[in-house]
């Protein structure tokens, strides 16, 4: 592999505008004078896919292939990834870093914190924790209501004990009240991260969190306590995007972490505008399927920065339309369902989707001839992908039909106006994207709109968090349902980061390890080498 420094040159990063973290990692300013010079002219494209079994589907796999792919025939890309959340490292999902032969180096540090940003955004987040109880044991000058608090803890481990506790107990330790945990992805100290544009906007954002309200009725934020200098400086090289490569040399920015079934699930606007400006072609993953990663990219996280896709690749597998086909064992027709609506989702955004067939050893070439036909049924470009086996060689078609995809006429648009009333941005999702008849809001939603926590942040996006398992909001239902609503369970604000959460069903924020744990398969080596990592 080529070292990094040749890498940087290549993509004429000044030498000032970087700091190397080890050897195969370096962090680049995008606030650089000579960088930001340089036009956005990057024509981005959203990585994305059908309804995921509970292992993925390979969407990460399949970027990082496409951009060994294009990086092999000279076309000048960068692909843009999440930071992993160490939760589902050691969960049922594994890493977030590809597999086999497309994979983003080194392998095992990206999986295990790489240049702890996550870290950093975990501490500045349970410092405006601590900072909210400090103030209500020394006199709460601010006169701020204990049952108003809704700022939550925050810690990269998936945990179920941690949803609901109380603080407090004991003499001399503040008000007694209760509170809880969220993974750090669902933080909005991460979504923020991944929204701000430059230090200054990072510190505004952050004091603009809403913590609660005075028992007189006044809205709190973290500006109130005077948390968000500290926050920042806690986050001074978090915001910096981290450089690294694929087996095949391609370049790949890993920045910010949010969940796409939680959050808006994607890397950050200062890694895109990054690559925009030092690419020609920008691959971006978004978490989940279009309806929900993909759907936050582009009502969501594109208008905030400013861009918009000019190609989307929906990324499925026969394994994937199998789970979803619970017609028997010889039947993809509901699994084909799901990708057709996925594909609808697309053309919806105004693009015109590429279908990656990701394939796997075991596929039979009647499913893959089957998977073929109904996407030239639909007219929709389609290749097989064999990236984890293969790399870049083995994403070669999909590379030729993605550039192909790339006419410059084409760029996607919002399903909804900002400026529709929350009911109406709401529905607009459900009924768009997930082929649901609507939402019903539930007495504790209703009760969270009329509280006053909420001022101002209905005129937001709107961010639905719910499982990324099936098109509904219940997981067991699979393939296409059709004539169903969803429950909008709860209402949070997330007033820094620039949008209102929509908690749909039973959707936690905090999960929880499965029966078998990934953490058991982990292990460190006698040499000091981590294994067990996937």
């Amino acid at each position: 592999m080529a070292p990094l420094e040749d890498l940087l040159e290549k993509l004429a990063v000044p030498i000032d505008a970087w700091e190397p973290f080890g050897r195969r990692v370096a962090k680049v300013d995008p606030n650089h004078p000579r960088i930001l010079d340089r036009p956005r002219k990057g024509k981005v494209v959203l990585i994305t896919g059908m309804t995921p079994t509970g292992h993925g589907v390979g969407k990460t796999v399949t970027m990082l292939s496409l951009a060994s792919a294009l990086h092999r025939r000279g076309t000048n890309v960068i692909a843009c990834l999440r930071q992993p959340s160490m939760g589902p490292v050691f969960g049922i999902k594994g890493g977030g870093a590809g597999g086999g032969r497309a994979t983003v180096e080194p392998f095992v540090e990206v999986n295990l914190g790489l240049t702890g940003d996550l870290d950093s955004v975990t501490n500045a987040h349970n410092l405006l924790a601590a900072l909210i109880d400090n103030h209500l044991h020394h006199g709460n000058a601010l006169n701020l209501d204990p049952e108003t608090v809704s700022w939550p803890r925050a810690l990269d481990v998936e945990d179920r004990a941690l949803r609901h506790l109380q603080v407090g107990l004991g003499p001399g330790n503040g008000p007694p009240r209760t509170t809880s945990f969220v993974i750090t992805p669902a933080s909005e100290v991460t979504a923020i991260l991944g929204l701000a544009e430059s230090p200054t906007d990072l510190t505004d954002r952050l004091g603009r969190i809403l913590i609660g309200k005075s028992r007189a009725g006044r809205i709190l934020r973290a500006s109130d306590l005077r948390a968000e200098g500290a926050m920042a400086a806690i986050l001074r090289k978090a915001i910096r995007p981290n450089l690294l490569t694929t087996p095949e040399g391609a370049p790949v920015l890993v920045h910010g972490g949010p969940f796409g079934n939680l959050s808006y699930g994607t890397t950050t606007l200062r890694s895109i505008h990054l690559a925009q400006r030092l690419a020609d072609v920008v691959l971006v993953e978004a978490g989940f399927g279009t309806d929900l990663g993909g759907e936050k990219f582009v009502d969501l996280v594109a208008p905030q920065g400013d861009f918009a896709p000019a190609a989307a690749v929906v990324v499925a597998s026969v394994p994937g339309i199998r789970a979803h086909s619970a017609g028997g064992p010889d039947s993809l027709a509901p699994g084909l369902e799901n990708l057709e609506k996925h594909l609808e989702n697309v053309r919806s955004f105004g693009l015109e989707p590429v279908v990656a067939l990701n394939q796997f050893p075991d596929d039979s070439e009647g499913d893959l001839k089957a998977v073929a036909d109904f996407c030239a049924d639909r007219r929709v470009a389609a290749a097989r992908s064999l990236g984890f086996a293969e790399g870049g060689e083995g994403a070669e078609a999909l590379g030729e039909v993605t550039l192909q995809s790339l006419d410059g006429r084409r760029r996607s648009r919002p399903i909804y106006q900002i400026t529709d009333p929350l009911p109406d941005k709401i529905d607009a999702v459900v009924r768009g994207m997930y082929g649901g008849e609507g939402a019903e809001f539930s007495p504790e939603a209703m009760e969270e709109r009329s509280s006053g926590l909420l001022e101002g942040t209905e005129k937001f996006p709107v961010c639905l968090a719910k499982t990324p398992l099936s098109l509904t909001d219940d997981p067991k239902r699979l393939g296409r349902p059709r004539g169903f609503r969803v429950q909008v369970k709860s209402l949070v604000p997330a007033a820094g980061a620039g949008y209102l959460v929509a908690l749909l069903g039973k959707i936690e924020t905090m999960p929880g390890l499965p029966g078998e744990p990934k953490a058991f398969e982990i292990r460190l080596g006698a040499d000091g080498t981590v294994v067990g990592v996937s």
